[in-house]
């Protein structure tokens, strides 16, 4: 047995609790799934769980090995990933105040941006931040007992149970968010939401730009 299921229960439990807390791929969920509903929303969680399978993989693989120990690399990934995201905090401040339906659910998903631009975001908000694949390094092998012969197959299969656990967690963001549009509130906050939005992203791009390389 890869797995005991006493420490899948476990890693599925710590799972939700990790997916709960708020960052730069639930920001980017809660915002698109305002400005174009639903269907925006769900695009999002696909690229961030998509983003999230490419970390798996890596890590997976071994390849997180060498982002962990070189310094070189992890710097590099570091920037393009702060730069990305300072990107996205800007133009969240510069963006215009989109128009909010009051049927929740029934926005146009051009209000987020094209299917593939909505989809790509939320990837590439994961998958350049190497924090993720050196998390998966740290988080994983816990769960993994020692004695486990394929270790690389437990490790991909945890990394795949980590990931159908955020789902549920994310689209319960997109839902409440879908909700929160036809309010009153959002049609005409939907302005300060944009600043408040891109602040926070440019503060989680500032604090990767700022991190430094776990040692090995």
């Amino acid at each position: 047995m890869l797995i005991e299921p006493g420490q899948l229960l476990l890693f599925v439990v710590a799972c939700w609790l990790l997916n709960l807390t708020p960052g730069p791929d639930v920001l980017y969920i809660v915002t698109r799934a305002l400005r174009g509903g639903r269907r925006a929303g769900f695009l999002a969680v696909a690229g961030i769980s998509a983003g999230c399978l490419v970390h798996v993989a890596v890590a997976s693989l071994g390849l997180g090995v060498l982002l962990a120990t070189s310094a070189t690399l992890f710097i590099a990934i570091k920037w393009i990933g702060a730069a990305y995201l300072l990107w996205v905090g800007v133009r969240m401040l510069r963006a215009d105040a989109a128009p909010v339906l009051p049927a929740a659910g029934a926005a146009p998903l051009a209000a987020a941006g094209s299917p593939w631009q909505v989809f790509a975001g939320g990837f590439l908000t994961n998958v350049l931040n190497p924090k993720v694949v050196l998390f998966f390094l740290a988080f994983l092998p816990q769960f993994i007992a020692p004695s486990e012969q394929n270790k690389t197959l437990a490790f991909a299969l945890l990394g795949g149970v980590f990931i159908v656990n955020s789902v549920p967690v994310n689209a319960s963001y997109v839902l409440l968010a879908d909700r929160m549009r036809s309010s009153r509130w959002a049609a005409r906050g939907m302005r300060w939401l944009d600043r408040v939005a891109g602040v926070l992203f440019i503060g989680f791009g500032m604090r990767l730009a700022l991190s430094t390389r776990p040692l090995p």
